[in-house]
């Protein structure tokens, strides 16, 4: 790995557990018997021991949707083809998704990145250009990227993060487009986590009974042909990730090195998180697992991370859509724990 990125990714810091047990006396504090507000406190008692005990704000909240295409769409794992990759970018653009409708009802901004879709956008307003390639190469052949490429991915990751800390945004989140980015997240997660394909791979777009079998047999050669390691997660990612999962994974990266709440989508996202998680544990201070998506691969992740998420709406879309409602539920933890009186202030007698 290069130097000065695995120096960054070093200098991630875990929260402190006597910073989380202030929060939490500040929470017992409340008037309500300890404890009451169930996970939100969790949420309000985390939110505050990142971003710093005294009345933490919530300003700013911003979702990024990392865009690229896959090689191994070609061998027939999803419903749908590949051009949609580039009209759901474009859709993004103009408002119309359900990330779009989902972020203007919670105040969150969209922000688009592509990093390696199969289309030349040129200029267009709003779309953040940092494509490595169009697209990866089928893994079910060979590796799918490069070991530079996927430093070059990661690397972006970090630098939008930071930029999104340093302008002010206080919640970040992540999201995903890309056709094919099941199969390869389901590759990612069960090289890391070293569990059968089978177990764990899904329908994704909503594949019929022929095509997730063959999605299955490409997932397994794509293990057997790259033969990733499993302790090192650039190899991982090189070998049968994606541009957006090394995206995903170096904006999480970039969100703890920058002491900024990160909420996690669906299993694409997910991928992405695990391949952080790996990188330094200490990341996963930072992050919040937003939903139970529909894809059996993210359980696999619950486990790995040591966290559960916060809700099961039976969500599969992507784009961002659990995250941003994740997001609001922290927002709402962060304001309890700011925002509500303590029995002191209120003049409420405490419980005998």
């Amino acid at each position: 790995m290069d130097q000065t990125l695995q120096q960054m990714i070093a200098h991630i810091q875990p929260v402190s557990v006597a910073v989380l047990n202030r929060a939490q006396a500040h929470l017992d504090g409340l008037t309500k018997p300890p404890g009451s507000l169930g996970r939100l406190e969790e949420l309000g008692r985390r939110y505050a021991a990142i971003k710093g005990l005294d009345s933490p704000h919530v300003g700013q909240k911003a979702v990024y949707v990392f865009a690229a295409d896959h090689g191994v769409a070609q061998q027939g794992v999803s419903a749908y083809p590949a051009e949609v990759t580039p009209q759901m970018v474009l859709n993004f653009l103009k408002g119309g998704a359900a990330i779009n409708v989902l972020a203007r009802h919670f105040g969150a901004e969209v922000v688009v990145v592509d990093m390696g879709v199969d289309h030349d956008f040129g200029t267009i307003p709003g779309l953040v250009d940092h494509k490595i390639a169009r697209g990866t190469a089928d893994i079910s052949r060979g590796p799918g990227m490069t070991r530079a490429q996927v430093e070059q991915a990661v690397q972006a990751g970090m630098e939008l993060a930071r930029q999104a800390a340093e302008s002010g945004v206080d919640i970040l989140g992540t999201g995903d487009m890309g056709i094919g980015n099941t199969t390869v997240s389901v590759a990612v997660i069960a090289a890391l986590a070293q569990c059968p394909v089978k177990a764990i791979t899904g329908r994704g777009t909503g594949i019929d009974d022929e095509a997730l079998q063959r999605k299955i047999d490409v997932v397994e050669r794509a293990l057997q042909v790259n033969r990733p390691d499993a302790e090192d997660p650039m190899d991982v990612l090189a070998k049968v990730g994606g541009f957006e999962i090394a995206g995903i994974a170096g904006f999480i990266l970039g969100s703890a090195v920058a002491r900024t709440p990160v909420v996690i989508d669906g299993v694409i996202s997910g991928a992405g998180a695990l391949l952080a998680y790996r990188m330094n544990r200490a990341a996963g201070d930072y992050m919040f697992l937003s939903h139970r998506s529909q894809e059996p691969a993210h359980e696999v992740l619950f486990k790995e991370i040591d966290q559960s998420p916060l809700f099961d709406f039976g969500m599969r879309l992507g784009e961002g859509t659990g995250a941003v409602i994740g997001m609001n539920l922290l927002e709402a933890g962060a304001k309890i724990y700011s925002e509500m009186a303590t029995f002191e202030k209120a003049g409420v007698s405490k419980k005998k």
